[in-house]
């Protein structure tokens, strides 16, 4: 079995929510929680905070948590993550979103053992619902997927139109073999990518296959200030585990 390296890019800025990562949930930062949820994977060998900013570095530090500096000119989460898997030489790889502090480390080991099939270069993560509310918020990403359950798009859109059955909406953590996270980052971002502000869609444009994983467990992601008071329900209702 191998064994990946977990990483968490984290930046300060953010339109609706500047900060974001240290925002207390529960008296704790957020990316603290993210790091303590990430650890408790068992397919994990370490977990990395890769951060461009002095306030995040500064709090990490503080709480012993790994953390390396990436450049600020990188303009997304999936080059960050790039720019220090490539430092640390791992060839497995799993991006661990920072503002997903609700997740079960099930799902973490979950992607590392699809990884161990060398025909796949990426995996991420999908949940069954019937949640009417998340299948019309355009915050909710949908993924359909083929027979074999690779996906076959990504949107923020209603999809599939009118499905009794429910729908999968996507979680937004991924699992790399290395060398495919730097050839992908080496792509120029796609036309379907820009009009859903989806990176994973450029992936599909160029050829690529994206095996997701379903499973039970759900997870909360914190776009807003309100968000807060829907995790820290849950985590209070849930525990930690």
């Amino acid at each position: 079995m191998k064994f990946a390296t977990g990483i968490i890019p984290a930046r300060y800025g953010s339109t609706r929510f500047p900060g974001k990562p240290l925002a207390l949930i529960l008296g704790k930062p957020m990316i603290q929680i993210v790091y303590e949820r990430s650890k408790k994977a068992k397919l994990l060998e370490e977990v990395i905070v890769a951060t461009d900013d002095e306030r995040i570095m500064a709090a990490c530090k503080g709480l012993g948590i790994p953390a390396r500096w990436t450049s600020p000119s990188i303009g997304s989460g999936t080059e960050r993550v790039a720019e220090v898997a490539r430092e640390l030489g791992a060839s497995l790889i799993v991006n661990i979103q920072g503002d997903e502090p609700v997740f079960n480390p099930s799902m973490i080991d979950a992607l590392v053992e699809a990884l161990q099939d060398e025909s796949l270069d990426m995996a991420s993560l999908m949940t069954r619902t019937k949640d009417s509310a998340a299948f019309n918020d355009r915050n909710r990403v949908k993924v359909v997927v083929d027979k074999d359950g690779f996906a076959l798009y990504f949107s923020r859109a209603p999809i599939p139109y009118q499905s009794q059955e429910g729908f999968f909406q996507h979680i937004g953590i991924y699992g790399y073999k290395a060398e495919f996270l730097f050839r992908f980052c080496g792509l120029r971002p796609s036309g379907l990518e820009k009009a859903e502000s989806l990176e994973q869609l450029r992936a599909l444009e160029n050829g690529y296959r994206i095996k997701m994983i379903e499973t039970p467990c759900s997870a909360l992601s914190v776009d807003s200030p309100q968000d807060i008071i829907d995790v820290e329900k849950f985590l209070s209702g849930k525990g930690h585990d």
